[in-house]
């Protein structure tokens, strides 16, 4: 791949370099420049530019980027769609991500061109969750190496949770507080549900060997896929009560200890095939352990064994580390990418005459549609500003999973709605949808793919819909812009704030004008429901 400066007469199929503000276009970072850029280029006086030129051999980013994804995703994985040289690993179910470690390092050793990052292998992942995302650095990547993409003998998985039935038993010493052994109940419950598990059966016997082994006996009998032995005396030796017992009850002792803190005290056994689980102390806590790294993967029925077990030292030290979201509705705000969607529905539509978000096609208002569109897309929570027919509006949308905002100052200006909407987000939202509620081409498929390149870690906090070289709506906002909408005032909105922040901004080209498309009069109107009726027909 050729780069630098180059004369724009000889710039039709170069790759933009950088972004160009020309006239009334935006010409991306990235484009492939055809005759017609040259042209408008040469008309405002351009003589050179900064280009990347592909050379034989070479693969574009995206397509690269794709390909290389292609050849190393697994069952359980779902692929994003390219954009500036990126394609992500999407779990499809929940489950437990699974890779060779090894085999990807030594991908990422291979060439510069091109890199995959990850999660944590064995990690727990939800549906939906990014678990890893390949990135071309340059415009291109040499065709040998992207070969050995293809051919790498890894595939990043996620394999999916069986449902498992689990039976605790609870040791008791005198002075055992019955308050302590519910609690234990209740940590396991959480952790069972996080797992997909259920509690078979719970039992309280005394801190001695005959009890435990006749209660992991029962537990067997009962038909349970795993026992859990949660002792009132932390075991201190493979002699002592629990792993005796589970000698006693006609099983094995598989291993004692495990280089996990907290966990270490942690005994694997086995009664005719079942895995028996001496628990250490802190599993009476909800909050991650050794005993979840054991539980994740006895769920999606991986074998554990001494030697899975001592090699999860690397990673083992657990404290204050909150990789388990806790509770599970919680796990997108985790990683950093709950979108909200504030949808302005507040304005006079004093042009158009009638009320804009009311205005009904196939029976379904405009801002039902783009209600719609972001519950399909996932956005939550779902704020709609209202003002102007406040209450007409908060009809149509009645049994949505929404939250109405009233805007009393909303004839002050599309600012005063924006600044509403946001007031109304929760503090866990990483960043929000900023929808106009007349834009009725705008689907859930396109607010998917702002959210699918949303990243503000990666420094893709504004993600922003272009169409010909023209930006347009909704705008995916990191919530870290928010105090930015607070100092606007007037009928406008976020768009100025773009330049302000161009560093942080991402384009997504879209393909046809539904971002762009904000009806505001009548005339405007009939030519869109003409164009719908005919695409309908």
């Amino acid at each position: 791949m050729l780069f630098g400066d180059i004369d724009v007469r000889q710039a039709e199929g170069a790759i933009l370099a950088h972004t160009l503000r020309v006239a009334d276009r935006v010409l991306s970072k990235g484009r492939k420049l055809d005759a017609a850029d040259v042209s408008f280029l040469l008309e405002q006086g351009l003589e050179t530019i900064t280009a990347a030129t592909l050379e034989p051999g070479d693969v574009g980013e995206d397509e690269a980027a794709c390909r290389a994804a292609v050849g190393l995703a697994g069952d359980g994985i779902e692929l994003g769609e390219p954009y500036g040289g990126r394609v992500n690993y999407i779990a499809r179910h929940r489950g437990l991500l699974m890779f060779d470690r090894a085999t990807i390092d030594k991908l990422n050793l291979r060439h510069e061109a091109l890199a995959i990052g990850t999660l944590e292998p064995f990690s727990l992942v939800e549906a939906g969750q990014i678990v890893a995302t390949i990135k071309v650095m340059p415009f291109a990547v040499p065709g040998p190496v992207l070969e050995t993409w293809e051919h790498a003998a890894v595939r990043i998985a996620v394999l999916p949770l069986v449902s498992k039935r689990l039976a605790l038993i609870q040791t008791m010493l005198p002075g055992t507080k019955p308050g302590m052994l519910d609690k234990t109940v209740q940590a396991t419950l959480r952790r069972l549900d996080a797992l997909n598990a259920k509690l078979l059966a719970e039992s309280r016997v005394p801190h001695e060997t005959e009890a435990v082994a006749a209660g992991i006996r029962q537990a067997h009998q009962r038909g349970a896929d795993i026992i859990l032995v949660c002792g009132a005396s932390a075991v201190v030796d493979r002699r002592d009560v629990i792993p005796s017992a589970m000698v006693e009850a006609g099983g094995t002792v598989l291993h004692y200890g495990m280089p996990v803190d907290p966990g270490n005290l942690l005994v694997l056994g086995r009664l005719g095939g079942i895995p028996v689980l001496g628990l250490p102390g802190c599993a009476r806590s909800p909050k991650l352990n050794g005993v979840d790294l054991v539980l994740r993967r006895l769920a999606a029925d991986m074998p554990v064994d001494a030697r899975a077990i001592m090699g999860m030292g690397v990673g083992g030290l657990l404290v204050d580390t909150p990789l388990r979201p806790q509770p599970r509705s919680s796990a997108k705000a985790e990683n950093g990418k709950t979108v909200a969607a504030v949808v302005l529905a507040a304005g006079k539509s004093s042009r158009m005459g009638e009320s804009k978000p009311l205005i009904e096609v196939d029976g379904i208002s405009f801002v039902e549609r783009t209600v719609d569109a972001a519950i399909e897309a996932g956005a939550a929570p779902i704020v709609v500003v209202v003002g102007n027919d406040g209450e007409k509006i908060a009809r149509r949308l009645d049994g949505r999973d929404v939250l109405i905002v009233e805007n009393p100052d909303f004839a002050q200006g599309l600012s005063t709605s924006l600044k509403r909407g946001v007031e109304a987000l929760p503090e866990d939202v990483a960043g929000a949808l900023i929808c106009l509620a007349d834009m009725p081409d705008v689907d859930a498929a396109l607010m998917r793919r702002l959210m699918s390149a949303f990243d503000p870690v990666e420094r893709r906090g504004i993600v922003v819909p272009v169409h010909g070289g023209r930006r347009g709506n909704p705008v995916l906002w990191s919530r870290q812009f928010f105090a930015d909408f607070m100092a606007l005032s007037g009928d406008v909105g976020a768009r100025k704030l773009l330049d302000t922040h161009d560093e942080w901004v991402t384009e997504i080209e879209v393909a046809d004008e539904a971002p762009l498309l904000d009806l505001d009069t009548p005339e405007a109107l009939a030519a869109w429901r003409k164009r719908h009726a005919e695409a309908m027909a």
